[in-house]
């Protein structure tokens, strides 16, 4: 059983009118052509666009003095003397 909602949408009327012509153009209705477009933005995954930059730094890693130390000991001795 498939449960359907009534909403609003306030959209331009230019849109309204090309969706509607879109909808006819493909013997379809608007509320299919709504639905469609909707279900192919929510499944393209937003996190997939994201590409973070490489801010990687060249370097021989954890001096030795931290190398088998816990990342709480590493992070005390980065803000040692600042206060928090």
């Amino acid at each position: 059983m498939v449960l359907r909602m009534k909403t609003t949408v306030d959209i331009t009327d230019s849109l309204l009118a090309d969706a509607k012509r879109r909808a006819a153009e493909h013997g379809t209705s608007l509320r299919s052509l709504i639905e469609e477009g909707l279900r192919a933005v929510l499944s393209q995954s937003s996190q997939a666009d994201f590409r973070l930059r490489d801010a990687s730094v060249d370097g021989d890693g954890l001096r030795s003095e931290f190398a088998s130390r816990s990342w709480d000991a590493v992070r005390d001795a980065i803000y040692a003397g600042r206060g928090a």
